[in-house]
This record gives C-alpha cells, structure tokens and sequence, in this order.
C-alpha cells in the first residue's frame, strides 16, 4: 500500500512511500530537529533494523530532501540545516514531546499522521508549542549533564527573570510539559513549565547535579486510592470496576516528585473535599503519608 507524504506545501512534489518508510521519515525529522542530531545507530534501535538498513533509508531521505540534512563528520551524525523544511511532519514541537509521552505507542503516531480511526474520538489539549531554540538546548543539557540560562516567568514572578539550572529529564504532568532541574537560584530540585521559558537558553559549564543527586525524584511511592467511602455500597462497586482495584483499592507508584501531578491528573485536590462523593468519586487512602511531596 502506497500513501503520499503529509504537510507538503503547494510547490511540493508528492513522495510516495510505504507506511513503514514513512514511519522512518518522520523519526529522522523529529530527531534531527529536536534533539540537533540525528545518528544511524538511533534508526537501528527504534525500528529494529540493521545499519546498513538504516544507513540506506538516512540517505535516502538526504536524497529526497538534501535541503534539510548535513553530516557532521567531526560529531559522526546528522544534523538540521538552517534551511530545513519539514516534510513529514508539522514541525512543532509537540511531536517531539509526544513521541517521549508514548514511545512505541503506535496509535498515537498514526494519529498524529492524520489517519482516521473508525468510531474513535480524542479530546486534543491546548498545544503550549515550544520553538525548538528553546526545546532544543534544554534536550542537549540534559543528555550531556550542561547547565543552562534561561530567562523564565511564572505566577510568582511574571516579570522574567533570569535562571541558572541544571535539567536532567523532560516530564509530562498530563496536561503540560516540564524540566525537572536543579535551580542554583533555590539550590534544590524544582519543575520549570517549558512554555514559560521565554528565551534562548545558552548551554554554559558542567553540572554536579544530575538526576541521581535529586532525592524526591528517585524516591518511589505508593499513592493507595479508594472508593470515596460516603458513596453507597453499590457505588463504590462501580468505582472499584471502573480503576480495576483490587479488595477496594488501587495502589499506583510515581516518583515522589510527581505525587501533586499524579492527583492532579486523578482530579484529587488533597486540600479540599468536595460536598457531594459522586462529584469526588475516589479518595486517597494515605494522603497523610504523602503530605512531603504536596503543595
């Protein structure tokens, strides 16, 4: 089966590939835009492929695209020219993330190629787009243990400001993108909102602190949620079906870090109990013991 490439502009000429070099297309532009740098031995583990196989579908996309690539002889990989046009994908940086939030996922890369699942329905977030002279340093420091200035805005201080931190991994809180990062300001390990960085960040010096040196982040925890006890029997029954919970609870671990973001994402404000149970629904069984990583 023959398919045409997708985002052409009207001066485009059609390049017809198959689905799985299509796939192929799509990483190398994804890679090469968002993390700077594109290799052979990146292709050979997402697809599976050897390296001759690989070094062949790299050039041919160079072939079909030279505009768009230059090898680096120095660095051994590929890398994004100023003049690169995206022909696979949109060029938006929420690909990039995506493609972190659902790895091998392979629905949420057909969705995003724009194909039409039958009797299926998503309800699609605000995308908070990213320029890639914002994401891409940020993905460069954190691979290579680099600090980095940025200029950052945030509720406290909505008047930028300028931050000096050490970013070791990019988190999905379920509704927006972070930098887990030590800040040299607080001198702890802290969240920074991507789309509030409103600068270039410049990569400056080494850092000491990766991620095996922030505490909350390598503690695992249990979060033990359960039927909100005010519902009837039969309720808690539904409540128990609907989260597959297992003698009336359900323990979920995430990084103590990500406590807050993981009940957000359940709708759990674990400073306010809603009047009416149905409205609640579940209910965490041991906030108490949870109290260090809320705010």
């Amino acid at each position: 089966m023959q398919v045409s490439t997708v985002n052409r502009s009207k001066n485009d000429q059609p390049w017809p590939q198959p689905w799985d070099r299509l796939l192929i297309f799509r990483m190398i532009e994804i890679l090469s835009l968002w993390e700077g740098r594109l290799t052979t031995n990146e292709i050979m583990k997402a697809f599976g492929m050897g390296r001759q196989q690989a070094s062949k579908v790299i050039n041919l996309y160079k072939n079909l695209h030279p505009e768009n690539l230059n090898y680096d002889s120095s660095l051994k990989c590929h890398r994004a020219t100023t003049q690169f046009k995206p022909k696979y994908t949109a060029g938006i940086s929420n690909e990039y993330l995506q493609q972190i939030a659902t790895r091998n996922d392979l629905t949420s890369c057909f969705a995003t190629l724009g194909i039409e699942l039958a009797n299926t329905e998503l309800i699609q977030s605000p995308i908070r787009n990213i320029e890639p002279e914002v994401l891409r340093p940020i993905v460069q420091a954190a691979r290579s243990k680099q600090r980095l200035e940025i200029e950052y805005v945030s509720m406290t201080t909505p008047i930028s400001e300028g931050r000096l931190i050490a970013p070791h991994t990019i988190v999905w809180s379920g509704f927006r993108w972070h930098v887990r990062a030590y800040c040299e300001k607080n001198q702890n390990f802290r969240d920074f909102v991507l789309s509030r960085i409103v600068d270039t960040p410049e990569i400056t010096l080494e850092s000491n602190y990766g991620s095996e040196a922030d505490t909350d982040w390598n503690t695992m925890v249990d979060v033990i949620i359960t039927p909100d006890v005010r519902l009837t029997r039969d309720q808690r029954r539904v409540i128990e079906k609907d989260y597959g919970m297992h003698r009336g609870k359900l323990t979920i671990q995430t990084r103590g870090a990500l406590v807050q973001y993981l009940l957000q994402t359940l709708r759990i404000d674990p400073h306010v109990v809603q009047t009416d149970p149905t409205a609640q629904q579940i209910a965490i069984k041991n906030l108490q013991g949870l109290q260090k990583w809320l705010y």
